[in-house]
């Protein structure tokens, strides 16, 4: 299904964050890995994106799943694992993640933003009528305001590089 244009900056932050776990996996199974660049890198996108992207999601998107009870069990999921990824970004502030922790962060991101695409955003636009959906997409907009646009370069230690 194709995504709502209400949705659309959500899924551009999900690409982004995806594209952060992609590098990360591949650095991961490369082999050593020096945890403080990527901790950085992490820190950086959580405090220009990742905290408003969850809370505008907390605000505007998961509320207009009441009342379908499959998606507010979705909801009740993502909320949790809201939870654990705010635990594992405030490890990453703190400069405490090895690579197991940053391997966990790299699945749970990843497998956190795919249901919300798969599931609960496919949900809501065979549930939500049209106008449900703009004003949705008018709540995420004002949400969404602060989050920044800009394209975060990966430094040196994160850049991807070429398999040899």
């Amino acid at each position: 299904m194709l995504r709502d244009k209400n949705l659309i900056p959500l899924s551009h932050q999900h690409q982004r964050a995806l594209a952060l776990c992609v590098r990360l996996d591949r650095a991961l199974q490369a082999g050593e890995v020096d945890t403080e660049p990527w901790q950085a890198e992490i820190q950086q996108i959580v405090e220009q994106e990742i905290i408003i992207h969850l809370a505008a999601e907390e605000k505007e998107v998961f509320p207009a799943a009441k009342g379908d009870p499959e998606l507010e069990a979705i909801v009740k999921e993502l909320i949790d694992e809201h939870g654990i990824l705010r635990a594992l970004f405030a490890r990453v502030v703190h400069r405490t993640l090895d690579s197991a922790g940053l391997r966990a962060l790299v699945a749970t991101l990843s497998q956190h933003i795919r249901k919300e695409e798969r599931q609960l955003f496919e949900g809501l636009q065979k549930r939500l009528s049209p106008e449900q959906m703009t004003a949705l997409g008018k709540g995420l907009a004002q949400a969404l305001a602060d989050a920044s646009n800009a394209c975060i370069l990966p430094n040196e230690a994160t850049r991807l590089r070429p398999k040899s």
